[in-house]
């Protein structure tokens, strides 16, 4: 295997790893009750998912 014959600066290795950063995950709109949710996730509001109930919310 060959190995390089001089260091690589800084820079360098830098500029290689610029798009391994985070991005910011989805977000979707229920279409029961208009909040924002994440995608293919039970809506945290209304507990529905694919316009079934999933989780039962009581409303006291």
């Amino acid at each position: 295997m060959a190995n390089p014959k001089r260091r690589h600066s800084k820079t360098r290795g830098r500029k290689r790893r610029t798009g391994t950063g985070l991005s910011k995950p989805g977000r979707t709109v229920c279409p029961r009750c208009d909040t924002v949710k994440e995608p293919h996730r039970v809506c945290p509001t209304c507990g529905y998912y694919a316009n079934r109930e999933v989780i039962s919310m009581d409303k006291a």
